[in-house]
């Protein structure tokens, strides 16, 4: 007989949660649309296991990111807690901890931990942040995609590029003792795979096993989960091939799709219902995503409670009107509220007008222009032109007065040097002892030339450089004042959202050529299959929605996403759609 917490926590699962929970050993895969409690049904199937006989620290957890690993390591700890065990009884753990772990348990060294782009600036000071970006992906692909050494691409006789700063990359790694963060995974799979006795003593660890998020997973961290979980293959995927939006971290949605070739005799269980979501926002986020060819046939229903509204919001204004005209019809009821854009750039003018109206907002790895260090080296080049016309005022007169001298407004004086442009130093990365400070000083995604743009159109009501500048200072104390972790207000990206939910959410910039983005379809090798996972993301936003999802979208260039999910009509009437 089952003890009363965990009958009780079972008896509050609907009957496809609870069949989840509670299925018999053996690989399971569990299909679990957004909303649908897979959180929910992961902390039950662990109380169930250790209910029904499991010895607590032959049950191991494993999460795609370390927030999703805090949150479930607390519910599973609340939920152990009445049959008396201690915070911790249970292994929950992401990928990468737990390849560390296991590397430290087969002695193996785990320090330091370098950061990449620290390494790569280190050997190349003059890298630009695109090649940074390509030798990234290129070498995460070699270690976790293909899975080769250095040592076995030095086999190459006539090496590529890539190859050649892989092998200096893995020789700078060497040097410093150190190991990346791909290496805590990559590693970990070929020690177990070598070393008979840590497998099994990992394998006794990880007799039970449940993975979250399983789209999400690269080739290496499943296969560290299959090689853990063999031969007995008690483990339980859990996760949703509709929300695969992490390409770019090597995620790939035909790895789910096929997990049955990998685990003969999977069985496949799926959740139904969306309970987070207004039906109107279900109904329409699934039609959207239905469009594509690579996911699972499911059925995906609201919950029975399921009230709230799905608002269209045609709106051919500038960006900034746009998100005031969502602001103005949030309700004021004290929920919680979110805008989201594709990308962070689409995002600066709902920061931008949340610090005019003194409104709190959280916005992670969000910064305004104001922000932008590169402004006040545009405010330091701006004195020294001005230095230079005082200099040269008793000689040209009339030419200094032209290009704004010390008589003059500052505008003309920043428009000259506009004009004559500015070179902005790069400015200092984080380095593996400073890991946060890339997030200070890197510049923002904006060209130098268009950030004094920007600085020119600030510049109107001012006379003086110091005058400018003590309005800079002003207002960013007004951004640190009002970015408050506890604010109502968040502004962040689709793609940095998923797993949350918020009371309110609208969705910018459902415009033709931005989401989708037309970028990223434009430069993939598989645009087919790029548009497929944008449409996944454009799923994601819009099921984050708990009362009211607002889709803002210019109504002469609406998304395709739009002309997916509604027809035509629909489109040109705003307001309220069933």
């Amino acid at each position: 007989m089952l003890p009363y917490s965990v009958s009780e926590r079972l008896h509050r699962l609907a009957p496809d949660q609870r069949q989840a929970a509670t299925a018999p050993p053996g690989p399971v895969l569990c299909v679990a649309p957004a909303g649908s409690g897979k959180t929910t049904t992961l902390v039950a199937r662990i109380a169930w296991l250790v209910a029904t006989g499991a010895d607590p620290t032959s049950i191991t957890a494993v999460t795609f990111n370390k927030r999703a690993a805090d949150e479930m390591a607390s519910r599973v700890d609340a939920a152990l807690e009445p049959l008396g065990l201690a915070p911790g009884a249970v292994r929950v753990k992401t990928f990468h901890a737990l390849g560390r772990e296991i590397l430290a348990d087969g002695r193996e060294s785990v320090e330091p931990l370098l950061d990449r782009e620290a390494v790569l600036r280190d050997m190349w000071p003059d890298i630009t942040r695109g090649a940074v970006r390509r030798l990234d992906d290129a070498f995460s692909r070699l270690k976790l995609e293909i899975g080769v050494t250095a040592a076995e691409v030095a086999t190459d006789p006539e090496p590529g590029p890539v190859a050649r700063a892989f092998l200096a990359y893995e020789s700078a790694l060497e040097d410093a003792g150190g190991l990346d963060f791909d290496d805590l995974v990559a590693r970990a799979v070929r020690l177990l795979e070598a070393r008979t006795p840590l497998l099994r003593r990992w394998r006794a660890k990880c007799e039970h096993m449940l993975v979250d998020e399983v789209q999400d997973v690269d080739r290496t961290q499943l296969r560290l989960a299959l090689l853990l979980a063999a031969p007995r293959n008690q483990v339980l995927f859990v996760g949703d091939d509709d929300q695969t939006i992490y390409g770019w971290r090597l995620a790939d949605v035909r790895r789910v799709l096929a997990l049955a070739e990998s685990l003969p005799g999977l069985t496949r269980m799926d959740l139904t219902v969306n309970y987070r979501c207004p039906a109107a926002v279900v109904e329409r986020a699934v039609r959207l995503v239905a469009r594509n060819r690579e996911r699972f046939v499911k059925t995906i229903r609201a919950g029975p409670e399921a009230a709230g509204r799905l608002v269209l919001a045609p709106d051919g204004a500038d960006e900034t009107t746009r998100i005031r005209h969502v602001f103005a019809s949030w309700p004021n009821d004290g929920g919680t509220r979110a805008v989201l854009a594709r990308t962070n750039a689409e995002l600066l003018p709902a920061a931008a007008l949340a610090v005019e109206l003194g409104l709190p907002f959280r916005a992670p790895g969000l910064r305004l222009l104001t922000e932008d260090r590169r402004v006040d080296e545009i405010l330091r080049a701006a004195a020294r032109l001005k230095t230079e016309n005082e200099c040269a005022a008793g000689a040209h007169a009339t030419d200094v007065a032209a290009a704004g001298g010390a008589d003059r407004p500052l505008l003309p004086l920043l428009v000259g040097l506009a004009r004559r442009g500015v070179e902005i130093p790069e400015p200092a990365f984080r380095s593996a002892a400073q890991p946060d400070k890339r997030d200070a000083d890197e510049p923002l995604p904006i060209e130098t030339a268009d950030l004094l743009a920007a600085v020119v159109s600030w510049a109107a009501p001012y006379r003086s450089l110091a005058d400018l500048g003590a309005a800079l200072d002003l207002h960013r104390a007004r951004i640190a004042e009002l970015r408050r972790d506890d604010a109502l207000l968040t502004l962040a990206t689709a793609h940095s959202t998923k797993g949350l939910e918020f009371d309110h959410v609208a969705v910018i910039g459902l415009d033709a050529g931005r989401f989708p983005s037309a970028r990223s379809l434009r430069e993939s090798a598989e645009p087919e299959r790029a548009l497929e996972e944008e449409r996944r993301l454009a799923y994601v936003a819009w099921t984050r929605a708990r009362r009211s999802l607002t889709l803002v979208y210019d109504p002469a260039s609406p998304s395709p996403f739009m002309l997916e999910a509604f027809d035509q009509a629909e489109l040109s009437l705003e307001g309220d759609r069933p």
